[in-house]
Protein backbone atom coordinates (compact mmCIF):
# COMPACT_ATOMS: atom_id res chain seq x y z
CA UNK A 1 0.00 0.00 0.00
CA UNK A 2 2.82 2.38 0.92
CA UNK A 3 4.82 1.58 -2.16
CA UNK A 4 1.07 2.02 -4.11
CA UNK A 5 1.10 5.90 -2.50
CA UNK A 6 4.28 6.23 -3.08
CA UNK A 7 4.19 5.58 -7.01
CA UNK A 8 1.07 7.70 -7.11
CA UNK A 9 2.74 10.23 -5.31
CA UNK A 10 5.72 10.40 -8.16
CA UNK A 11 2.78 10.14 -10.93
CA UNK A 12 1.23 13.29 -9.56
CA UNK A 13 4.39 14.90 -9.09
CA UNK A 14 5.59 14.40 -12.80
CA UNK A 15 2.26 15.32 -14.27
CA UNK A 16 2.68 18.73 -11.96
CA UNK A 17 5.97 19.77 -13.09
CA UNK A 18 5.17 18.53 -16.70
CA UNK A 19 2.29 21.10 -16.28
CA UNK A 20 4.02 23.92 -15.23
CA UNK A 21 6.83 23.49 -17.91
CA UNK A 22 4.61 23.55 -20.50
CA UNK A 23 2.26 26.47 -19.18
CA UNK A 24 5.67 28.46 -18.82
CA UNK A 25 6.55 27.60 -22.18
CA UNK A 26 3.29 28.85 -23.23
CA UNK A 27 2.73 31.99 -21.54
CA UNK A 28 6.56 33.08 -22.54
CA UNK A 29 5.61 32.78 -25.97
CA UNK A 30 3.08 35.58 -26.48
CA UNK A 31 4.95 37.64 -24.01
CA UNK A 32 8.31 37.42 -25.73
CA UNK A 33 6.76 38.97 -28.82
CA UNK A 34 4.78 41.88 -26.82
CA UNK A 35 7.77 42.74 -25.85
CA UNK A 36 9.72 42.65 -28.49
CA UNK A 37 7.89 44.37 -30.41
CA UNK A 38 6.90 47.13 -27.86
CA UNK A 39 10.73 47.71 -27.75
CA UNK A 40 11.26 47.75 -31.57
CA UNK A 41 8.85 50.79 -31.64
CA UNK A 42 10.37 52.69 -28.37
CA UNK A 43 13.94 52.41 -30.13
CA UNK A 44 13.01 53.21 -33.35
CA UNK A 45 9.97 55.47 -33.53
CA UNK A 46 10.87 57.88 -35.74
CA UNK A 47 12.95 55.27 -38.20
CA UNK A 48 9.32 53.16 -38.72
CA UNK A 49 6.36 54.18 -41.20
CA UNK A 50 3.11 54.15 -40.28
CA UNK A 51 2.02 50.93 -41.79
CA UNK A 52 5.11 49.12 -40.40
CA UNK A 53 3.57 50.50 -36.87
CA UNK A 54 0.21 49.18 -37.47
CA UNK A 55 1.32 45.79 -37.79
CA UNK A 56 3.37 45.96 -35.21
CA UNK A 57 0.58 47.07 -33.01
CA UNK A 58 -2.07 44.42 -34.75
CA UNK A 59 0.82 41.53 -33.22
CA UNK A 60 0.84 43.23 -30.24
CA UNK A 61 -2.70 42.83 -29.62
CA UNK A 62 -3.20 39.66 -31.15
CA UNK A 63 -0.59 38.12 -29.01
CA UNK A 64 -2.09 40.10 -26.05
CA UNK A 65 -5.24 37.80 -26.93
CA UNK A 66 -4.03 35.04 -27.02
CA UNK A 67 -2.56 35.38 -23.30
CA UNK A 68 -6.06 36.50 -22.16
CA UNK A 69 -7.47 33.69 -23.68
CA UNK A 70 -4.59 31.08 -21.95
CA UNK A 71 -5.38 32.15 -18.54
CA UNK A 72 -8.77 32.25 -18.63
CA UNK A 73 -7.93 28.84 -20.24
CA UNK A 74 -6.12 28.39 -16.99
CA UNK A 75 -8.56 29.35 -14.60
CA UNK A 76 -11.34 27.33 -16.04
CA UNK A 77 -9.24 24.13 -15.60
CA UNK A 78 -8.81 24.93 -12.46
CA UNK A 79 -12.17 25.75 -11.87
CA UNK A 80 -12.91 22.46 -13.84
CA UNK A 81 -10.65 20.39 -11.06
CA UNK A 82 -12.33 22.10 -8.08
CA UNK A 83 -15.98 21.50 -6.18
CA UNK A 84 -17.03 25.37 -7.41
CA UNK A 85 -18.12 24.70 -10.87
CA UNK A 86 -20.98 25.94 -10.02
CA UNK A 87 -23.98 24.70 -13.16
CA UNK A 88 -27.33 26.82 -14.12
CA UNK A 89 -29.07 24.12 -15.62
CA UNK A 90 -32.46 25.08 -17.11
CA UNK A 91 -34.36 24.82 -20.55
CA UNK A 92 -32.48 25.79 -23.21
CA UNK A 93 -33.33 26.39 -27.30
CA UNK A 94 -30.11 24.34 -28.68
CA UNK A 95 -30.74 26.26 -32.16
CA UNK A 96 -30.94 29.78 -30.68
CA UNK A 97 -27.61 29.50 -28.58
CA UNK A 98 -25.73 27.91 -31.91
CA UNK A 99 -26.91 31.05 -34.16
CA UNK A 100 -26.20 33.65 -31.38
CA UNK A 101 -22.20 31.72 -31.25
CA UNK A 102 -22.07 31.50 -35.06
CA UNK A 103 -23.13 35.65 -34.86
CA UNK A 104 -20.59 36.51 -32.76
CA UNK A 105 -17.85 34.48 -34.29
CA UNK A 106 -19.10 35.68 -38.27
CA UNK A 107 -17.77 39.48 -36.43
CA UNK A 108 -14.18 38.59 -36.32
CA UNK A 109 -14.11 36.20 -39.18
CA UNK A 110 -16.19 37.97 -42.34
CA UNK A 111 -14.27 35.61 -44.59
CA UNK A 112 -15.41 32.51 -43.58
CA UNK A 113 -18.97 31.11 -44.22
CA UNK A 114 -21.20 29.45 -41.93
CA UNK A 115 -23.47 27.03 -43.13
CA UNK A 116 -26.01 26.51 -40.21
CA UNK A 117 -28.74 23.50 -40.93
CA UNK A 118 -31.22 23.48 -37.75
CA UNK A 119 -33.25 20.82 -36.66
CA UNK A 120 -36.67 19.62 -38.16
CA UNK A 121 -37.78 20.77 -34.56
CA UNK A 122 -37.23 23.14 -31.47
CA UNK A 123 -34.55 21.36 -29.90
CA UNK A 124 -34.45 21.81 -26.04
CA UNK A 125 -31.90 20.95 -23.18
CA UNK A 126 -31.95 21.22 -19.54
CA UNK A 127 -28.31 22.50 -19.69
CA UNK A 128 -26.32 25.67 -18.51
CA UNK A 129 -26.96 28.42 -20.94
CA UNK A 130 -23.49 30.16 -20.60
CA UNK A 131 -21.55 26.98 -20.78
CA UNK A 132 -22.98 25.54 -23.83
CA UNK A 133 -22.60 28.64 -25.57
CA UNK A 134 -18.91 28.67 -24.15
CA UNK A 135 -18.67 25.14 -25.85
CA UNK A 136 -19.80 26.08 -28.95
CA UNK A 137 -17.59 29.31 -29.18
CA UNK A 138 -14.86 26.93 -28.58
CA UNK A 139 -15.29 24.46 -31.24
CA UNK A 140 -16.15 27.12 -33.61
CA UNK A 141 -13.24 28.45 -33.07
CA UNK A 142 -10.91 25.46 -33.27
CA UNK A 143 -13.02 24.71 -36.61
CA UNK A 144 -11.75 28.06 -37.67
CA UNK A 145 -8.25 28.02 -36.61
CA UNK A 146 -7.78 24.62 -38.28
CA UNK A 147 -9.35 24.64 -41.90
CA UNK A 148 -6.89 24.72 -44.38
CA UNK A 149 -7.96 26.29 -47.82
CA UNK A 150 -11.24 26.08 -46.75
CA UNK A 151 -13.46 29.22 -45.43
CA UNK A 152 -16.47 27.02 -44.64
CA UNK A 153 -17.84 25.75 -41.85
CA UNK A 154 -20.78 23.40 -41.90
CA UNK A 155 -23.22 23.41 -38.37
CA UNK A 156 -25.71 20.80 -38.37
CA UNK A 157 -28.59 20.22 -35.06
CA UNK A 158 -30.54 17.12 -34.73
CA UNK A 159 -31.94 14.77 -32.27
CA UNK A 160 -30.77 11.57 -31.46
CA UNK A 161 -32.16 8.86 -29.23
CA UNK A 162 -32.13 10.86 -25.73
CA UNK A 163 -29.95 13.79 -26.50
CA UNK A 164 -29.91 17.19 -28.83
CA UNK A 165 -26.83 16.69 -31.20
CA UNK A 166 -24.42 19.46 -32.47
CA UNK A 167 -22.78 18.95 -35.33
CA UNK A 168 -19.74 21.43 -36.44
CA UNK A 169 -17.45 20.48 -39.41
CA UNK A 170 -14.74 21.80 -41.23
CA UNK A 171 -12.01 21.21 -44.00
CA UNK A 172 -8.61 20.75 -44.85
CA UNK A 173 -7.28 18.80 -41.66
CA UNK A 174 -8.24 15.68 -39.74
CA UNK A 175 -7.80 13.83 -36.72
CA UNK A 176 -6.44 9.98 -36.78
CA UNK A 177 -8.82 7.88 -35.14
CA UNK A 178 -6.14 6.57 -32.73
CA UNK A 179 -5.72 10.42 -31.64
CA UNK A 180 -9.60 10.96 -31.31
CA UNK A 181 -9.17 10.38 -26.99
CA UNK A 182 -5.68 12.02 -26.55
CA UNK A 183 -6.91 15.74 -28.43
CA UNK A 184 -9.04 16.10 -25.05
CA UNK A 185 -6.07 15.82 -22.88
CA UNK A 186 -4.83 18.50 -21.52
CA UNK A 187 -1.73 20.34 -23.67
CA UNK A 188 -2.57 18.13 -26.65
CA UNK A 189 -1.14 19.62 -29.98
CA UNK A 190 -1.44 16.60 -32.57
CA UNK A 191 1.14 16.52 -35.47
CA UNK A 192 -1.87 15.12 -37.87
CA UNK A 193 -3.93 17.86 -36.74
CA UNK A 194 -2.17 21.16 -37.04
CA UNK A 195 0.57 22.23 -38.82
CA UNK A 196 3.55 24.73 -36.84
CA UNK A 197 1.88 27.76 -37.64
CA UNK A 198 -1.20 27.13 -35.30
CA UNK A 199 -1.05 29.22 -31.92
CA UNK A 200 -3.27 27.58 -29.05
CA UNK A 201 -2.94 26.41 -25.54
CA UNK A 202 -4.11 23.22 -26.14
CA UNK A 203 -6.59 23.19 -22.70
CA UNK A 204 -9.58 24.38 -25.09
CA UNK A 205 -11.11 21.19 -25.98
CA UNK A 206 -10.27 19.59 -22.29
CA UNK A 207 -12.56 22.01 -21.01
CA UNK A 208 -14.81 21.55 -23.63
CA UNK A 209 -15.05 17.67 -22.96
CA UNK A 210 -15.53 18.34 -18.85
CA UNK A 211 -18.19 20.89 -19.31
CA UNK A 212 -20.47 18.36 -21.63
CA UNK A 213 -19.50 15.69 -18.87
CA UNK A 214 -20.67 17.69 -15.83
CA UNK A 215 -24.06 18.47 -17.91
CA UNK A 216 -24.35 14.94 -18.45
CA UNK A 217 -23.63 15.16 -22.00
CA UNK A 218 -20.21 13.43 -24.49
CA UNK A 219 -18.85 14.56 -27.24
CA UNK A 220 -17.50 12.33 -30.08
CA UNK A 221 -15.37 13.28 -33.38
CA UNK A 222 -16.13 12.08 -36.66
CA UNK A 223 -12.96 12.71 -39.06
CA UNK A 224 -11.98 11.32 -42.98
CA UNK A 225 -8.31 12.03 -44.32
CA UNK A 226 -9.69 10.65 -47.68
CA UNK A 227 -12.75 13.37 -47.62
CA UNK A 228 -10.35 15.24 -45.44
CA UNK A 229 -12.58 17.11 -42.98
CA UNK A 230 -13.02 16.98 -38.95
CA UNK A 231 -16.43 16.71 -37.10
CA UNK A 232 -17.00 17.49 -33.56
CA UNK A 233 -20.32 16.20 -32.42
CA UNK A 234 -21.75 17.77 -28.89
CA UNK A 235 -24.72 15.71 -27.45
CA UNK A 236 -26.53 17.61 -24.63
CA UNK A 237 -29.67 15.68 -22.98
CA UNK A 238 -33.01 16.11 -23.93
CA UNK A 239 -35.65 18.37 -22.09
CA UNK A 240 -37.91 16.21 -20.65
CA UNK A 241 -40.12 17.50 -17.36
CA UNK A 242 -40.80 13.74 -16.09
CA UNK A 243 -37.28 13.00 -15.82
CA UNK A 244 -36.16 16.07 -14.45
CA UNK A 245 -38.58 16.43 -11.60
CA UNK A 246 -37.82 13.39 -10.80
CA UNK A 247 -34.42 14.18 -9.97
CA UNK A 248 -35.39 17.02 -8.34
CA UNK A 249 -37.04 15.36 -6.00
CA UNK A 250 -40.63 17.28 -7.30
Amino acid sequence: KVQALNLWAKIMKNIEEEFISTLSHEIRTPLTSIKGFSQTMLDAWDKIDDDKKKDFLKIILNQSQRLINLVENVLNVAKLNSSTTNLILTKINVDNLVNNAINLVSISHKNFTFKFEKSKNELFSYSDADKVQQIILNILDNAIKYSQNSTTVEIKTFNKNDFNVISIKNFGSYIDKKDYEKIFEKFSRLESYISSSVQGSGLGLYIVKNLIQKMNGKIEINSSKEENFCEFLVYLPNYEVEKITKNIGV
